[in-house]
């Protein structure tokens, strides 16, 4: 497995890491000087500390818990957000409150994930038409599953 050098600043000295030996994606942590109370319905945006420097062709896919999603409701309100390779600002995460009960964000709780991947750029090249394929223009269900 290939490692990616990334630089990184931790206002509090903590850095994201992954859980487990598996984990495609490494816990952002909430840096708060007093909890944040989000009710059903309002979102907020929650600082970590985190400031990155990534190699060009790389982004950071910040993306929700899935335990915070299943057992409280809470998600991204972006649905997945993007880092992208020359953005040097702090690391926040848009967070909403889908549940029916209230939540409470403390500081260190785990908020989102962020997983690294690299992409690949595109250069357009314009045609009159596209060549054929089986699927064709079907779309939207039109299989039948």
């Amino acid at each position: 497995m290939m490692k990616v050098r990334v630089k990184i600043v931790s206002s509090n000295g903590t850095l994201p890491r992954y859980e487990t030996k598996g984990a495609a994606g490494m816990d952002l942590r909430a840096l708060l000087g007093e909890p944040i109370v989000l009710n059903p319905g309002e979102r907020c945006l929650v600082p970590t500390g985190i400031y990155i420097e990534l190699p060009e062709g790389y982004e950071a896919q910040i993306r929700a818990r899935s335990g915070l999603a299943i057992r409280h409701g809470i998600g991204l309100v972006n649905g997945i957000g993007t880092i992208d390779s020359d953005y040097r600002g702090e690391i926040k995460v848009g967070l909403i409150n889908w549940g029916e009960e209230s939540f409470i964000i403390n500081n260190g709780d785990r908020i989102a994930q962020m997983v690294v991947t690299r992409y690949e750029t595109v250069e357009w090249e314009p045609v009159d038409e596209l060549g054929d394929s089986l699927r064709g223009a079907g779309g939207f269900g039109h299989t039948g599953r």
